[in-house]
């Protein structure tokens, strides 16, 4: 296994503020450098996908217009028609796999959206059949928790908690849902994923990394703004890959900015995990 770090870069055209997008995704390469790994984020430009974007690219996807977001499959897509796209943990996964990579840090991963029938992210299905250690610190609490966490079992994939029985909820750092297996060394995320490759089970092992304690908000309180964040997105009507960016951004502002600094944190806090997971010379695949 090499030290490569794949990072996503959603969270640059998409999940930030422009101007915190890119500051934040350098940090992001920044810490996973400072804690043993080299990172590589992943984006498409004109078509071309990109393994590494450079600094100035980095910039681009955080500055231009009518930037696609992709998962899985909607790459050939943005290939094809030679756009510009960024790509969401899925499409990461997918392209970094391609590329030998083993070690992925992200903020939280996609799930099971409130109240419909049958909204899933492409997310589980890429977590369910990569193999790969995914970093994340849980899924957005703007989600539908237990069915994701159902989900997430159904399609047979490894969820440890880092140092925590509590599954984390992005912004905060513990909540009413458990988890079963945790691990406590970077060391030991290895040792897992390769035994699922030695047994020949498909899939990824997913990493729930608690954002620090000290940026992590209430429960109760990230609650209630999601549900007038909820309402106001089915008022307008916002629904599909529009509907995370608009949530996010809601409860940003009617929480004054602190859910952005802790999305910020909980980005950076991943990124370092996952450079001590890919640069860690206790065990190798």
């Amino acid at each position: 296994m090499n030290n490569v770090v794949a990072l996503e870069s959603t969270v640059i055209a998409h999940g930030l503020p422009r101007g915190v997008n890119f500051e934040t995704a350098l940090s992001m390469e920044r810490a996973v450098r400072k804690n043993g790994g080299e990172p590589k984020t992943v984006g498409i430009l004109n078509g071309e996908i990109i393994v590494g974007l450079r600094e100035e690219q980095i910039i681009r996807l955080g500055t231009a217009p009518d930037v696609l977001k992709v998962g899985t499959a909607e790459i050939p897509y943005a290939t094809a028609m030679k756009r510009d796209a960024a790509t969401t943990v899925s499409a990461t996964m997918a392209i970094a796999k391609r590329d030998g990579i083993s070690v992925f840090a992200t903020g939280g991963i996609g799930g099971v959206h409130r109240g419909k029938d049958w909204d899933v992210s492409q997310d589980i299905i890429e977590l369910s059949r990569t193999s790969m250690i995914v970093v994340s610190a849980g899924v957005k609490s703007i989600l539908d928790v237990p069915k994701t966490l159902e989900f997430l079992e159904t399609f047979g994939v490894t969820l440890v908690g880092y140092k925590t029985d509590s599954f984390p909820l992005f912004h905060c750092s513990r909540s009413p849902y458990r988890i079963n297996l945790t691990i406590n060394s970077p060391e030991e995320a290895l040792l897992i994923l390769k035994e699922k490759e030695r047994l020949g089970i498909d899939g990824a092992v997913l990493v729930a990394n608690p954002i620090p304690e000290t940026d992590s908000m209430d429960y109760d309180d990230l609650s209630r703004l999601i549900e007038t964040a909820l309402s106001s997105a089915e008022a307008k009507g916002v629904s599909g890959k529009a509907l995370t960016p608009f949530l996010l951004s809601t409860i940003a502002e009617l929480s004054n900015g602190k859910t952005l600094d802790a999305n910020i944190s909980l980005l950076i806090n991943n990124a370092a995990l996952a450079g001590r997971i890919a640069g860690s010379s206790g065990a190798k695949l």
